[in-house]
């Protein structure tokens, strides 16, 4: 198959161009490489540097052309602005990626008769208005559902909950909180918590999302609403940071105050990709740190 990732030099992109490209696919990567890394290159894809929306150049095809040459058979589709708190500082161009990104994605699959895969969020599970984040990934799987019931666009939304692994983002501003932790040992600091430390994430292993993304990608099992991507077990904050004294005794903590958009609690209760997929998540967090 010939397959697009957006936002393939990311976290998640890289782990799955890894598999496509292992299991033989024709890969091709759009990146504007804003957290992207050339780092994270595979050996075996083609990578492209161009934003989101640019998607109806790709190959100097346009948008309208209806027949391309050498057509794309299935998109998936992980570039957004991932975070919470850098969409609190720039709401509008988190809502033109992740919203007016995903229509772009929509519309040249529909014109050139390509299957997308779309990463949500479980934070479609809390009120989308807490964040710019939340609100703007709600509006991406509202987008999705439209192309699917109006134009009959092959589409499955998959919603992500805590991802870890591999590539993930090592960053203060743009990793999730074990990305952020890793940079603040590498810096010597305390690790942060925000508030009590007793809201709790359902950490995923990015070889489990990628093993249900590529579940749902290359077969025909369609969801009604989206595929649910967590392990059913969460974690609070204290017990990650807990993991990590036992892995770094000499690390610190740090208490922050509390933010906005930071949820109380994702658990993934759905499920229907392990029922309908024969996927198999498997809780790997504490084996993952001490193997840091």
């Amino acid at each position: 198959m010939k397959i697009l990732v957006t936002g393939g030099a990311g976290f998640i992109g890289t782990n799955l161009i890894k598999r496509l490209v292992s299991e033989g696919h024709e890969v091709i990567s759009l990146d504007d490489y804003h957290t992207g890394n050339q780092d994270n290159h595979i050996e075996g894809c083609r990578y492209v540097d161009a934003d989101i929306e640019t998607i109806e150049y790709i190959n100097g095809e346009t948008i309208r052309s209806l027949n391309p040459k050498g057509g794309y058979d299935l998109c998936f589709h992980l570039a957004a602005i991932s975070r919470v708190q850098p969409s609190f500082d720039d709401p509008t161009e988190t809502f033109r990626v992740n919203v007016e990104g995903t229509r772009a994605v929509c519309e040249w699959a529909r014109l050139n008769n390509v299957k997308v895969v779309y990463a949500g969020s479980s934070s479609k599970h809390h009120d989308p208005s807490d964040s710019p984040y939340s609100m703007f990934k709600y509006l991406g799987e509202g987008v999705c559902k439209v192309y699917k019931k109006s134009y009959n666009l092959n589409v499955e939304i998959c919603r992500f909950y805590n991802v870890y692994g591999p590539n993930e983002t090592i960053s203060l501003t743009d990793g999730n909180v074990i990305g952020i932790w890793r940079e603040q040992i590498t810096k010597g600091l305390p690790l942060t918590i925000v508030g009590d430390g007793e809201q709790r994430r359902d950490f995923i292993h990015v070889d489990d999302i990628v093993e249900g993304l590529y579940r749902i990608g290359l077969v025909d099992n369609k969801h009604e609403d989206a595929w649910e991507l967590g392990i059913g077990k969460n974690y609070s904050i204290n017990q990650l940071f807990g993991m990590f004294k036992e892995k770094y005794p000499n690390v610190e903590s740090k208490i922050l105050s509390e933010q906005k958009g930071n949820y109380r609690e994702t658990l993934n209760t759905n499920t229907d990709a392990i029922d309908r997929l024969g996927w198999k998540p498997q809780d790997r967090l504490e084996d993952y740190i001490k193997s840091l």
